[in-house]
């Protein structure tokens, strides 16, 4: 058992200024280093589809999009999502301790629920949370296959949520030969992962995908009791189960049938602050589902049919050991979400140059809450949406336009749009710019929550307008990409007080960023370089004050290299100073600095390793709240 101490050690691991050079220095490398006319490397460049719903080569997104491949997964084994997110730019966290806890991811300085996360195309919302900050930390990246990252704004493609951008995973689907693979894992904190699968495709056109995932550990304390004497300093440890599966089949060249299904079951520690002898633990539990039918009526339409239900729980549960007279005293919350439905997406090539988007969504949100009889309620509404979108060339010029209109019962309707250009200034340098409007619809737990005003009918969407402008270098390994972008958002919901014990949702804030982008990647010397530098001033324009959990400045620098059977990695991670946003205490800077490895024995068998947080350093990306000290990781992955 541990907890971290109150005064945090003033040494770093390395200065932000030497991250500064390094990044610069790679920048120049990206955009320069192949223009002596050597001979240009064949690479596979990576495709995107989130940033317009349409198949295309990542340097060709007007919206800026990076990609963590299916091989950055499966050489860096990191041990959940936010670990994966953590070094993609633009993407900062406030997280309530270690692996389990609520984690909140601010994009581009947007508001922890005003980034949209997919997966596999289905919405991930809780409707009984303001985000999917309750979600992200229990989903295991050993089920996925790759992760799309789309900055800014794209509510005008995804509907509400999308202020920020949006973040869609893509779990494994059956392709190949069929194989299957297990692997083990062991390290700090008395941490184990297994996993195991299987996937592929028959020749008679069924493709299958099934794994599961048994994650442990014994964890630390979430909160630092130094700091808050009303916690319990013990270990809060964290138990999952995950499973993916996915079936399809093709009926013939143009028609396929399938469904896939993703779900977890978490068992978690927390500090509740009821005391040093109180005992706080939680539940969740996800199933998303989802049947589609895939259909190119003719050689230029190509439609998709997809029905989804999603349920989330969240269970809550206190005791106070000894709390009164011997007798122990507790408390319970319960929390769940549903939603179910229906996509209909279409497409339709024009010519080699322009392809339109259009479609549907129709479906339904339930939000059923208990919390020891204080606020409970259930209550459920419709929505629908449709939308339009074209995408296409004329000469040097790119085009992306889009409009969407959403309804949400008992919420306003919702016109948004986004007109993206494009302007190839060589075959390598590019020019883009883009405008944009957002929203997004107030959750049923801020319309109904009778602890919160119980019916909040004049409670509108909050409403974004975004900026941005930007320059791209791309040739072969190198994409390089400056952005400048700007937001103005207002009716941001918040509570406010309304007597001593009791408040009430509204739409009272509004809230502006404008920043600079930098994003790098890039092959020196026999190195991959992946970097990325932010700089913004994200405001709270009411009160005129640095919104909380938002540094001003924040990059990361990953190198890695591959020597015959081996590969070696690390990564460098800067944010700084910002405000908690809770109180009036400011989190300090920090650096952390990460090391994997990975050798194979075979073509069957490899073993790999990662230290995180070299240095040991100590941070908080919430105040009060530990991260996790230096740890090492070691395992096996074996294909069969």
């Amino acid at each position: 058992m541990h907890s971290h101490v109150s005064n945090r050690r003033r040494h770093v691991a390395i200065k932000p200024l030497l991250l500064v050079s390094l990044l610069t220095g790679c920048f120049a490398g990206a955009a320069f280093a192949q223009e002596t006319g050597e001979i240009e490397e064949k690479t596979l460049e990576p495709v995107v589809v989130t940033a317009s719903r349409i198949e295309q080569l990542q340097k060709d997104a007007i919206p800026s999009t990076t990609v963590i491949t299916s091989e950055t997964i499966q050489n860096k084994k990191l041990a959940d999502l936010p670990s994966l997110l953590k070094s993609e730019a633009g993407i900062d966290f406030a997280r309530t301790g270690g692996a389990g806890q609520t984690t909140s991811v601010y994009m581009r300085g947007t508001n922890a629920q005003q980034v949209l996360i997919l997966l596999d195309g289905i919405p991930m919302r809780d409707t009984t949370d303001a985000g999917t900050a309750a979600i992200l930390s229990h989903i295991q990246p050993d089920q996925i296959d790759r992760i799309e990252v789309v900055r800014g704004n794209v509510s005008a493609i995804y509907g509400s949520g999308a202020m920020g951008g949006v973040i869609q995973i893509f779990t494994k689907q059956g392709t190949g030969k069929p194989t299957a693979n297990v692997f083990a894992e062991y390290g700090s904190d008395n941490t184990t992962r297994i996993g195991a699968g299987v996937s592929g495709k028959t020749e008679a056109g069924t493709s299958f995908a099934l794994s599961a995932t048994r994650y442990r550990t014994d964890g630390f304390s979430a909160m630092n009791s130094s700091k808050d004497p009303t916690v319990n300093p013990d270990d809060d440890y964290d138990r999952n189960i995950s499973i993916n599966a996915a079936v399809s089949q093709k009926l013939n060249a143009n028609h396929e049938l399938g469904m896939h299904l993703y779900t977890y079951d978490t068992h978690f520690d927390y500090d509740g602050q009821s005391g040093p002898n109180e005992d706080a633990s939680g539940k969740a539990k996800l199933l998303t589902a989802a049947i589609y039918s895939k259909n190119r009526f003719t050689q230029d339409w190509l439609s998709t049919l997809t029905l989804s239900y999603t349920d989330v729980k969240r269970n809550y549960d206190v005791i106070d050991r000894d709390f009164l007279w011997g007798f122990d005293v507790g408390y319970n919350s319960r929390y769940e979400s549903n939603s179910t439905l229906l996509q209909w997406e279409n497409r339709f090539a024009l010519n080699s140059d322009w392809t339109l988007t259009a479609g549907m969504d129709i479906g339904s949100d339930k939000a059923n809450i208990s919390s020891s009889g204080y606020s409970d309620f259930s209550v459920d509404r419709s929505k629908y949406s449709v939308y339009a979108g074209a995408m296409g060339n004329i000469g040097a010029h790119s085009l992306q336009t889009n409009i969407r209109y959403d309804y949400v019962e008992d919420v306003d309707s919702d016109l948004t749009g986004y007109l993206g250009y494009g302007y190839d200034l060589t075959s390598n340098w590019k020019l883009l710019a883009s405008v944009s409007t957002s929203f997004l619809a107030p959750t049923l737990d801020q319309l109904y929550n009778p602890m919160y005003g119980n019916n909040n009918e004049d409670l509108k969407s909050e409403r974004s307008t975004n900026y941005e402008a930007g320059i791209q270098y791309a040739k072969g390994k190198d994409l390089v990409r400056l952005s400048v972008f700007e937001w103005h958002t207002r009716d941001l919901i918040n509570t406010v007080k309304t007597g001593p014990y009791t408040s009430v949702y509204q739409n009272v804030g509004k809230a502006k960023n404008t920043g600079v982008e930098l994003n790098a990647q890039t092959e020196i010397f026999g190195f991959d370089f992946t970097s990325n530098l932010t700089w913004q001033n994200p405001k709270d324009r009411e009160k005129d004050v640095q919104l909380g959990h938002r540094a001003k400045f924040f990059g990361s620098l990953n190198v890695s290299k591959t020597l015959g059977q081996w590969y070696f990695g690390g990564d460098i991670q800067y944010t700084g100073h910002r405000p908690d946003g809770y109180n009036d205490k400011e989190l300090s800077s920090y650096t952390l600095v990460n090391l994997n490895a990975r050798y194979n024995i075979n073509k069957n068998i490899s073993l790999y390793a990662r230290i995180e947080n070299l240095f040991d350093k100590e941070y908080e990306t919430a105040y009060g709240y530990n991260q996790p000290d230096r740890g090492a990781y070691v395992g096996v992955n074996v294909k069969m």
